[in-house]
């Protein structure tokens, strides 16, 4: 594997060496950078059948967060798909990267390499389970002005508020071991996507439209899952709360936002992404008077509602102030 530390301008293969990234000569004078060009094969396996998986980590000051996080991910994703992956030693690459990178996001996919068997199998030994690793380092800004500390000291960064709206899209329920991976196959994610994004480019007959950063998803089953690139948390009515305060009154700066009353999020048994951010969360309420409890969320839940707020790696603690449901019904969670 590579062990080059100078941060690649696009895509670079990290496994088999990367000799598969060219330099492209014809830069312009209003593009100095270094530009490369990828060359993939038509056979690669995560390109015709969504064979393998992907991560992204954000990068401040060096160092990829939660990386002990996208580390276990890394061994829990190839154990699944059967993939040969070294672990330790692909992390120690992307740290390295990260180092360069300084501030930004670390886009990793990993797919199955070519194999000589016609059709979707593949060989049944080492060969079957050799891997192609590709990696994209972007510099973006990823921290943000607010940060939330959680109760075990570690920092995470929370947006504004937003509102979500509920989607007619849904997402497929997977068998094990692929519900709950961050696998390549993310069309229906795609295709909700999409909506919301129409959504967001009609005017609606209320302000949502202007506040809209995210979609609640259903699966097949008709559970509500997650968001659009996010998990989710939620509080309900009947959850017990602090005397001192109600769900409406508890503001997203306050450091026991995570701590004053009963968190909950939906199970990845059958559906959805068990993404980073999500378990962080789950890990640091675990030792607190309300750890977050597995449990669907049903429609009959929704208009229960008291707090919401979606996660990811990059983004961090999303709060929301309102969810608009199917019916056109708006639950408000928060005056802000």
């Amino acid at each position: 594997m590579t062990d080059t530390t100078s941060v690649p301008n696009g895509w670079v293969c990290l496994y088999p060496q990367g000799d598969r990234v060219t330099e492209d000569n014809s830069v312009t004078e209003d593009n100095r950078a270094t530009s490369q060009t990828v060359t993939m094969s038509l056979d690669n396996r995560g390109l015709a059948y969504a064979d393998g998986f992907f991560t992204t980590m954000g990068v401040i000051d060096g160092l990829i967060l939660w990386s002990d996080y996208h580390y276990r991910r890394l061994v829990s994703h190839a154990e699944a798909l059967q993939l040969n992956i070294n672990s330790e030693e692909l992390l120690a690459v992307l740290q390295l990267y990260a180092q360069q990178l300084e501030q930004g996001m670390l886009k990793l996919v990993v797919t199955r390499a070519a194999q000589n068997v016609r059709g979707y199998g593949y060989t049944p030994n080492a060969n079957g389970s050799d891997c192609e690793i590709w990696l994209k380092a972007t510099a973006i800004r990823v921290s943000t002005a607010l940060q939330l500390s959680l109760p075990d000291g570690n920092l995470v960064p929370i947006q504004p508020y937003a509102s979500a709206i509920c989607l007619s899209s849904q997402i497929a329920c997977l068998p094990p071991p692929l519900a709950g991976l961050k696998s390549l196959n993310r069309l229906d994610n795609v295709l909700a996507s999409g909506e919301l994004q129409q959504i967001k480019a009609e005017p609606l007959a209320s302000k949502l439209a202007s506040t809209l950063g995210e979609g609640l998803l259903r699966d097949m089953s008709g559970q509500w899952v997650e968001g659009t690139m996010s998990n989710v948390f939620y509080q309900l009515a009947e959850a017990p709360l602090s005397e001192s305060k109600t769900a409406s009154s508890i503001h997203k700066n306050d450091e026991k936002y995570l701590t004053i009353g009963q968190w909950y999020t939906p199970s990845m048994a059958q559906s959805g992404v068990a993404g980073v951010m999500r378990q962080v969360i789950i890990d640091a309420l675990s030792t607190t008077q309300y750890p977050v409890i597995i449990r669907s969320l049903q429609d009959e839940d929704l208009p229960k509602l008291t707090q919401l707020f979606f996660c990811n790696a990059l983004r961090g603690i999303m709060p929301m102030s309102s969810l608009m449901l199917l019916s056109g019904d708006v639950v408000d969670f928060e005056s802000v």
